[in-house]
């Protein structure tokens, strides 16, 4: 599984970080983004931050694309 978030379909509620924060993160910009080794993937956002997800972290990921109000967070299964 692979997870991306499109920036401009983020509202910043931030309900991703919360249910997966190794995953996920709100940036000062006030958007989340995906984390790879702990690191934001902000430059680029979007589909250039997609990144492998593992595979005891797929379940959290899943519900935050679930629960996301913005509806940004995209799932890619393998």
């Amino acid at each position: 599984m692979k997870v991306w978030i499109d920036q401009d379909l983020c509202t910043g509620d931030g309900l991703c970080e919360e249910i997966c924060p190794s995953v996920f993160t709100l940036l000062d910009d006030g958007l989340a983004y995906v984390k790879k080794d702990g690191e934001a993937l902000n430059n680029p956002g979007g589909h250039g931050g997609l990144v492998d997800v593992a595979p005891d972290m797929e379940e959290a990921v899943t519900e935050a694309s679930e629960e996301c109000p913005g509806e940004c967070i995209f799932i890619e299964k393998d």
